[in-house]
C-alpha cells in the first residue's frame, strides 16, 4: 500500500555562524529546522510511518496522548488518511498554536484533569481494550520514521557531527537519531547533549516528576516513556544530559531568532540552552567541533510565550517626528 504521507523531512540543516560565536565560540554550528515539516515539528516523521502502519493493520481510528505537537500531528495525518482521531492533553497545559491544530485536522480533543503522564497511562490502557491504534512514541513504527532525520544530518554534513544536541521530553527523538546514526554504519559516532527543563527533569533528577513544570510545553513530562533508552544513548554516545532554566530556554530561542532569522517553539530551544550552559561551565570545549542542534517545532506554534515575554513599548504618536525620535532611541 502507499504511505500515508504529507512529504515531510527534508528540513534543511542551517549552518549558523554568528549564534556559534555568541553560544559555542570555535564551533561549526547547524541547526536542524524540523518547524518545517507539514504540521510544524518533528512528529511528522513518525507519524508518518505509524498511522501507514495503522492503516495496513486495518485501523480506522487512533489515540495519542500529547503536549500538544503530537496531537496537531495525528490529526493532521489521520485527517490524510481518513481516519478518526482521539488526543488526550492535559487541561491548560497546552499551546494555542498546537491545540488550534489538532481542532483544525478535526481530531476529538479530550481534555484532562491531570498530566500528560496520566494520558499517555489512559491511552495506553485503552488501545488494550478498544479497536484503536496508538501511535505514541511507545509505537516503535514512530521511531522508524524519526530516525530519518539522523540520516540527513549525515548526507548533508558528508559524516556525522561531533556533537548532537536536542530537548528531551518524552525521550522518542533522543531514542530515534541514535537508532538513525547507528544504522549509518560509519565508525564514527556523535556524542549526545540532552536538555531537560529544570523544572522538569526527571532524568537528570534520576526519579519522576509529580508536577513537571515549565513554559516549554512540549517537554513538560515527569516520566519518560523511553528513559531507560535515552539512557542508554547518552551512555553509548559519552554524552550528558542537564536541566536547563526557562530563562535560558527563552533567552536561547531570543538569541536564535535573532542572530539567524530562525524562530522555534521554547522547547526547541532547550538543546541550545543546554549546550550553552555546558560551554560555559566548561563541561564541553566547543573549539574547532562540528555541532548539530535540532529545533524541534516551529515558533508558530507557542507565539503566545513569545508575545507574554515581549517588552512593548506603547503606541507613538502618528506623526513623523515621534517616529524619527523612536528610531533614534534605537
Amino acid at each position: 500500500m502507499p504511505p500515508v504521507t504529507l512529504y515531510e523531512g527534508n528540513t534543511p540543516l542551517i549552518p549558523a555562524p554568528r549564534l556559534a560565536a555568541e553560544i559555542a565560540p570555535g564551533a561549526e554550528l547547524h541547526l536542524k529546522y524540523e518547524g518545517l515539516n507539514p504540521s510544524g515539528s518533528f512528529k511528522d516523521r513518525g507519524m508518518t510511518t505509524a498511522i501507514t502502519q495503522a492503516v495496513s493493520e486495518g485501523a480506522r481510528a487512533v489515540i495519542c496522548a500529547s503536549t500538544g505537537n503530537t496531537a496537531a500531528s495525528a490529526a493532521a495525518y489521520a485527517a490524510r488518511a481518513g481516519l478518526k482521531c482521539a488526543v488526550l492533553i492535559p487541561e491548560g497545559k497546552v499551546a494555542l498554536g498546537k491545540l488550534a491544530g489538532a481542532i483544525a485536522y478535526g481530531a476529538d480533543v479530550i481534555a484532562i484533569e491531570g498530566s500528560f503522564d496520566d494520558a499517555l497511562r489512559m491511552v495506553r490502557e485503552i488501545a488494550e481494550t478498544m479497536p484503536i491504534a496508538l501511535v505514541n512514541s511507545v509505537n516503535p513504527a514512530r521511531l522508524e520514521g524519526q530516525k530519518t532525520a539522523a540520516w540527513e544530518i549525515t548526507d548533508h554534513l558528508g559524516g556525522v557531527p561531533d556533537w548532537l544536541c536536542l530537548p528531551v521530553g518524552n525521550a522518542g527523538n533522543i531514542t530515534a537519531y541514535w537508532i538513525g546514526f547507528c544504522q549509518n554504519g560509519g565508525p564514527k559516532m556523535p556524542r549526545v547533549l540532552g536538555a531537560q527543563a529544570a523544572g522538569s527533569a526527571p532524568i537528570v533528577m534520576g526519579h519522576p516528576i509529580e508536577n513537571p513544570d515549565t513554559i516549554a510545553t512540549a517537554i513538560r513530562i515527569g516520566n519518560p516513556a523511553r528513559w531507560k533508552q535515552a539512557e542508554e544513548v547518552l551512555r553509548a554516545s559519552h554524552g550528558m544530559i542537564l536541566a536547563v532554566s526557562d530563562e535560558e530556554i527563552l533567552e536561547a530561542q531570543r538569541l536564535v531568532a535573532t542572530l539567524e532569522g530562525v524562530y522555534c517553539e521554547p522547547s526547541s530551544a532547550a538543546g541550545l540552552a543546554g549546550l550553552r550552559r555546558a560551554v560555559r561551565e566548561g563541561t564541553l570545549d566547543p573549539n574547532g567541533l562540528q555541532i548539530a542542534a535540532v529545533l524541534t517545532g516551529h515558533g508558530m506554534k507557542d507565539p503566545d510565550t513569545t508575545i507574554r515575554w515581549h517588552r512593548s513599548e506603547p503606541p507613538i504618536a502618528s506623526t513623523t517626528d515621534a517616529l524619527r525620535q523612536r528610531l533614534e532611541r534605537k
